[in-house]
């Protein structure tokens, strides 16, 4: 079969793509690049630069790739800036989805892997979180993927063999453990790309906003779940999607560790000092944050491979020092870019 992958340009769509390709799946991808890198897309993959809104393209791929099954991570994902500029996250988280589904109808595509947050929960009143825990978002980012939620929820109950499996996960973080992939956001808001940035010299602190939670060290405690992990759980969702599945689960560790945790491992890695700078809470930050996997691991199989931060962080570490520069400079990209209608070069 040959598997769409949404966003696959992106920090966890191309290592998706990556291990569906050395799982033996012919893959696809399209993104608009607004965020991704084409230097991130494996040259086995075919590609094609796309935004979300165009169905008739879209359409044009699907059926012209012969698509069977989708993963759909493109998105729009800080929550500060949801919460500043509201409208490109409905028009491009929510409503770029719809017009997904609608180009899966007319291909006759009928399943889905969703690439679904943590943020739809808000924040939790138990910790660790379950799949029952109730979903009040608290900004437009959590809400724009829970109106996605419920219309693949519709979707299913309506339409005869749709089927989709939605994954809800927390802080991602690593990079992939052969040193290929990598992670490079702009501007880079993530905690331990920050640390690693601060290391390499090209900024001076590591800004922690709040030091009076009621936790351990003061700081907050967030679920940290490596990057190949992730993938791992969207491969096992993809092969377990049936017609008319409607299931979400979550994806974390089950345990958090804190900011100060991953600044002082972040030090012992790099073996460089770390300095920081204290500011204000941000409203609405939880103290804690996790996720209870027992779900996913009952019904598909999966638990968490890479528990350490050390791990975690010497995965990054090992690919921001060999490429302190991002993806940039690197090249077009590995792998050719075709136009909609044309075969593209398959694995």
């Amino acid at each position: 079969m040959t598997i769409l992958v949404t966003g696959g340009a992106g920090y966890i769509g191309s290592h998706c793509v990556q291990q569906l390709l050395a799982a033996g799946q012919k893959v696809c991808v399209i993104d608009n690049l607004s965020r991704g890198h084409r230097e991130a897309v494996p040259s086995q993959a075919s590609f094609f630069q796309l935004d979300l809104g165009e169905t008739d393209e879209l359409i044009d791929v699907m059926k012209s790739q012969r698509i069977e099954k989708v993963i759909h991570f493109a998105a729009l994902a800080y929550v500060g800036e949801s919460v500043e500029n509201p409208l490109p996250y409905y028009a491009n988280n929510t409503a770029g989805t719809l017009s997904l589904l609608q180009a899966m109808r007319q291909s006759r595509v009928s399943q889905i892997v969703f690439s679904s947050t943590c943020a739809t929960y808000g924040i939790p009143e138990q910790i660790p979180v379950t799949e029952e825990s109730a979903q009040t978002p608290i900004n437009p980012y959590g809400w724009s993927k829970l109106f996605i939620e419920q219309i693949l929820t519709d979707c299913a109950g309506s339409y005869p063999n749709f089927g989709f499996i939605g994954l809800r996960y927390f802080n991602v973080a690593g990079c992939a453990m052969n040193g290929s992939l990598g992670e490079d956001h702009s501007p880079e808001t993530h905690l331990i790309p920050n640390c690693l940035n601060t290391a390499l010299g090209k900024q001076s602190h590591v800004t922690i906003l709040g030091n009076d939670y009621p936790t351990a060290d003061g700081t907050c405690i967030r679920d940290y779940i490596h990057v190949e992990d992730i993938c791992r759980a969207h491969l096992l969702a993809l092969n377990a999607l049936t017609p008319q599945a409607n299931r979400f689960y979550n994806v974390g560790l089950g345990s958090g560790f804190s900011v100060l945790d991953v600044v002082q491992t972040t030090e012992q890695v790099t073996g460089r000092e770390i300095p920081i700078e204290y500011q204000a809470r941000r409203p609405g930050d939880p103290p804690v944050l996790s996720a209870s996997h027992e779900k996913i691991t009952r019904e598909l199989g999966w638990s968490p491979r890479h528990t350490s931060l050390t791990e975690i962080i010497e995965s990054a570490w090992n690919w921001f020092q060999k490429h302190p520069d991002g993806y940039q400079g690197l090249g077009q990209g590995q792998g050719p870019t075709a136009s909609p209608g044309d075969s593209g070069e398959q694995a």
